[in-house]
């Protein structure tokens, strides 16, 4: 009998350990998943000046802390409410095991599962929440085992960045800046332990949904450090009556959507794991900027609005309205605002940098910085005069085009200047006849223009450029002769703490001296042209308008000695606005919001254009002109006006 006891016993034995073995081999290898610990981690944006921008992830939002950085009050408290053997147990509490056991056996299903801060983790990062046996044998095995390969500050410091706090945070670094914002360093004792009682049941506890529950928590944990004399009677009741200001924030904190989402777009190539892999990038904005520049773009939309409406309010033009503006530096290229859209809630879609518009006139800079490079002079002669020009379609149609200025008139002869401040249609069309448009294309893709059509449209900017493109093409003018790119990543740092810092990339397109010629007239624009709304009092401004045909497009590109912005706005769906919302009235405004107020922060901004010393002056039809050794004084033809009809034959 004892015999057949021994036997059965011994084959409950073997059974029970080839069980544990089997177990074992299964899950045996999961156990690096801790030991080779990589969570996925918050990718952070700042400004400028360091400033916080925005959090980025992808599932779980966690900043990460080691064990060195975390205080010892909250190991302590911790360990009070959670595993007060943690320092001497090998992975599980025998006596506690003991005890659930016979409680288990009681109600004759798992009631208590005694684990230790070790088995938590492994439960929370391997194995499920099921109650059940075999689970239970799994988690002991491996925390057996963690024990083995890791110290208790390891397992730990592990414990502490994994767990779920609630509200969306991973990890107690998370959660303390995100409840309290505050560093855990600087946490009193009742906030601490808020914290480490909320991974029990940290939906439940989440203190910014259920503050009476999560304090009554915290004072479980104060009462049994109480209990274990780890914090004397004043700390008790100290802890006990404070009540923590608790914040209810969104986890991304993003203040500068349409900059982050940009960034994100041009870093997703080289950093594939951008939303999971704990990087500080840097960003060229400015907050400040950033706020005003949508503040800006929502004021001149607000007016647009306003004057449909005024109009009439049963046949609305603006009904998919919408605007973009982007502001940078002159002299580098750094973006200190960008902003795709009046409102990021109701659309992401950012059209500064994804939307391809035509600029209209906006483009006409670029053909008459080509003329002055070629010779011509501000002070240049120019017919201002109708054209008929015919030619054939692609199906090879006999098809005419009758080009017309804004107002429906003509001049004759102008000068150059004139025609420019303007935005005179067929002294433009004329001058690119007389260049050729061989030259002017090539000339332009020289500056950066792409996919430009290879006919005489291009003299009405008649096509598809994004705002961030032309921001580029315009810092030709706005950096005296060198174009900028445009960047907004300043630099990035990797979890590593390795830092990479960005450059400016530029290229010589030509001489601060001919460039000069061009914002003279872009500043008589401004002052006197069809830019007048951008005058901003006590600081020279440059820029030119731009309309599209049938109103559909409106534009103001300008630049200051030091900064330059770019405002657009249109209906998404390339319907027309009203005839009377131009560039000069429906963008320009913005534009002068935007440098009026950053005026008031910055008085000590650059205020005036400098002429370079090779720019001369002299007195042409009794007005003073801008000269170079390229673009000299032109010979004095008579002044002409009439209305003079010219009908040409051109081949497309």
């Amino acid at each position: 009998m004892i015999k057949k006891i021994s036997l059965i016993l011994a084959l409950i034995i073997m059974t029970v350990l080839m069980l544990i073995i089997f177990l074992y081999s299964q899950i045996r290898f999961d156990i690096q998943k801790i030991v080779d610990y990589k969570p996925q981690l918050t990718t952070q944006f700042y400004d400028k000046h360091g400033n916080h921008v925005a959090n980025i992830f992808d599932k779980e939002h966690r900043f990460y802390c080691e064990f060195k950085d975390i205080p010892p009050r909250v190991v302590e408290a911790l360990v009070a409410i959670e595993d007060t053997q943690f320092f001497e147990h090998s992975g599980i509490n025998i006596e506690a095991i003991s005890r659930a056991i016979i409680k288990d056996i009681k109600a004759m299903k798992l009631v208590e599962g005694a684990s230790t801060i070790t088995q938590q983790l492994v439960k929370t990062m391997i194995l499920s929440r099921d109650k059940k046996i075999i689970r239970k044998i799994k988690e002991i095995l491996l925390s057996l085992r963690l024990e083995t390969l890791l110290t208790k500050e390891e397992i730990m410091q592990r414990y502490l960045n994994q767990v779920y706090f609630g509200h969306g945070y991973y990890g107690i670094k998370t959660a303390s800046l995100g409840y309290f914002h505050k560093h855990l360093n600087e946490l009193t004792l009742k906030e601490i332990a808020l914290l480490v009682g909320l991974p029990r049941a940290p939906s439940f506890y989440d203190p910014t949904r259920n503050l009476k529950f999560s304090l009554t928590r915290a004072n479980q944990v104060i009462r049994r450090m109480h209990t274990l004399g780890w914090i004397n009677r004043i700390e008790y009741e100290n802890a006990l009556n404070d009540i923590p200001i608790v914040y209810n924030d969104t986890l991304t904190k993003n203040k500068a959507p349409y900059a982050v989402d940009t960034a994100i777009r041009q870093l997703k190539k080289d950093l594939p794991d951008i939303k999971s892999g704990g990087y500080k990038i840097s960003l060229t904005i400015d907050l400040k900027a950033q706020q005003l520049a949508r503040k800006a773009l929502k004021f001149g939309y607000d007016k647009i609005k306003k004057r449909d409406k005024f109009v009439d309010t049963n046949k609305s033009t603006t009904k998919t309205l919408n605007g973009a503006m982007m502001v940078l530096e002159n002299n580098s290229g750094k973006i200190l605002a960008i902003v795709g859209g009046v409102d990021y809630k109701k659309s992401s879609f950012n059209r500064a940098v994804q939307s391809y518009r035509q600029p209209g006139s906006a483009a006409k800079p670029f053909l008459y910085q080509v003329a002055l490079n070629l010779g011509y002079s501000t002070a240049s002669t120019l017919v201002d005069i109708s054209r008929t020009y015919r030619y054939k379609s692609s199906q090879n149609v006999l098809k005419k085009w009758q080009p017309r200025n804004y107002e429906k008139d003509f001049k004759g002869l102008i000068s150059l200047r004139e025609a420019l401040v303007h935005s005179r249609n067929l002294a433009t069309i004329n001058l690119v006849t007389e260049i050729g448009i061989d030259v002017l294309h090539e000339k332009l893709k020289y500056y950066g223009f792409k996919d430009i059509p290879f006919d005489l449209s291009i003299t009405l900017g008649s096509f598809g450029i994004s705002l961030f493109d032309l921001s580029e093409e315009y810092t030709i003018f706005s950096n005296q002769g060198i174009r900028n790119k445009p960047f907004l990543i300043k630099s990035i740092t990797y979890a590593t703490n390795q830092t990479i810092v960005f450059e400016t990339e530029n290229k010589y397109i030509t001489t601060p001296s001919q460039t000069f010629l061009m914002t003279s007239i872009l500043q008589n624009t401004v002052k006197s042209g069809t830019g007048r709304r951008a005058r901003v009092s006590g600081l020279d401004i440059a820029g030119k308008t731009g309309t599209t045909n049938k109103n559909i497009d409106a534009w103001f590109c300008g630049y200051s000695p030091t900064l330059q912005t770019i405002v657009w706005y249109g209906n998404d769906d390339n319907t027309p606005m009203r005839r009377s919302e131009t560039g000069g009235r429906t963008a320009a405004p913005a534009f002068a919001y935007f440098y009026k107020k950053w005026l008031k922060l910055h008085p000590e901004m650059k205020r005036k254009f400098e002429k370079p010393q090779d720019v001369f002056t002299s007195s042409i039809n009794s007005k003073t002109e801008f000269f170079t050794t390229i673009s000299n004084i032109p010979k004095i033809e008579p002044k002409q006006n009439g209305n003079q009809s010219i009908e040409n034959k051109i081949e497309f």
